[in-house]
């Protein structure tokens, strides 16, 4: 897998998860989720995402 998948990867499964806690356990575990697609949504705009960077750190193919 290179970045990119693994960057969407982990933001798909970030996000179903907040919305599995937000219905089971708690509504506030929804903000994880909104700030999953808010830190996506800033990326596009600024070429930066910490995932990504710290996953070229450790020598993850782009």
């Amino acid at each position: 897998m290179n970045v990119i998948q693994i960057v969407h990867f982990t933001a798909g499964t970030v996000v179903l998860l907040s919305i599995a806690l937000g219905v089971a356990v708690h509504p506030y575990w929804l903000a994880l989720g909104a700030m999953v697609g808010a830190n996506l949504a800033q990326s596009a705009f600024t070429s930066f995402c910490p995932l990504a960077s710290v996953l070229k750190r450790f020598g993850v193919p782009e």
